[in-house]
């Protein structure tokens, strides 16, 4: 059996453990939330060193994006990553660049979405950058919600050329700064603040990190497509209380819930059975074809 812990600063709420079988061989997998405590992960970090196959880094990342190949590391994201001296640790990001990329022409060809022409936000493309390109690359029409969603500066970005620009001038001090700042840790993650709804209202597919999606989610949500990942069956509820037509996750529902991508990452890792620096692109995807994963597609008004 291989085991992975998700050690994430969100709230200790949305806990969940499952188990499935993969290649021939059961995986545990395990959620641990902190409540926005950066020394409690910390500690469970170091606790469970050594004895389990491979962390995911939930609730923060290690790094935003100013370009395809240009990133800035996030401040408090290193203490985490300093912690786990035997057990490799990833933040998704491998199968953020990867698998959220190949899995808009997964949606497309193996699913008939249609993205050209369509509209579409992305809640913050600077961590998001696969599925951004893979948008673009679709035909899609994308705004960037970075500004509104990390900021509160309900700015609209148009284009990705734009993102990069405002990225490489923010992301030096932004990366700086308190995790807590910059996205809803803890208890944060259950408060709903609908807000910039004319950026929900103008794009049939909203895009990204779902609670971001969700802490300025409108009341009404009729016809929206939504592409996320890490919702429970009661964020799903919430969902098609509000009208969304389909909920779209890039990883498969495991007992009830999908899990994040620092947990695929996680995966991907414990199968390769090397260090994350040594996994390429090319490596993700073909493990993930290999462990037979598609996306989770769901309408929720039948």
């Amino acid at each position: 059996m291989k085991t992975i812990v998700s050690i994430s600063l969100g709230s200790s709420a949305r806990d969940h453990v499952a188990e499935t079988e993969i290649l021939g061989e059961t995986f545990r997998i395990e959620r641990r939330g902190t409540d926005g405590d950066l020394q409690r992960a910390v500690s469970l970090i170091e606790e469970l060193d050594g004895k389990v196959d491979a962390f995911g880094m939930g609730g923060i990342d290690l790094y935003v994006h100013a370009g395809k190949d240009k990133r800035y590391i996030i401040r408090d994201a290193l203490r985490l990553v300093r912690a786990a001296k035997i057990t490799p640790m990833v933040d998704g990001g491998g199968v953020k660049d990867s698998w959220e990329y190949r899995v808009i022409e997964v949606l497309h060809n193996d699913y008939g979405l249609q993205f050209a022409g369509r509209t579409a936000l992305v809640v913050q493309g600077v961590s998001r950058y696969g599925m951004s390109l893979g948008l673009l690359n679709a035909g899609a029409k994308v705004t960037f919600g970075d500004l509104a969603f990390t900021l509160g500066l309900p700015w609209p970005i148009r284009s990705i050329g734009t993102l990069n620009v405002v990225a490489s001038i923010v992301a030096p001090v932004v990366a700086r700064l308190p995790i807590s700042m910059l996205y809803p840790t803890g208890a944060k993650q259950d408060v709903d603040q609908p807000k910039f709804p004319r950026l929900y209202a103008g794009n049939e597919f909203i895009c990204g990190d779902f609670l971001y999606i969700k802490k300025h989610m409108p009341l009404d949500m009729s016809g929206k497509t939504l592409i996320t990942n890490t919702v429970t069956a009661k964020d799903v509820e919430l969902l098609r209380s509000r009208g969304v037509a389909c909920l779209i996750t890039t990883s498969p529902e495991l007992n009830g819930r999908s899990f994040g991508a620092n947990v695929l990452d996680a995966m991907v890792v414990a199968i390769a059975g090397r260090p994350p620096d040594q996994i390429s692109e090319a490596d993700y995807l073909e493990i993930i074809e290999r462990m037979g994963l598609k996306p989770r597609v769901q309408d929720l008004q039948i």
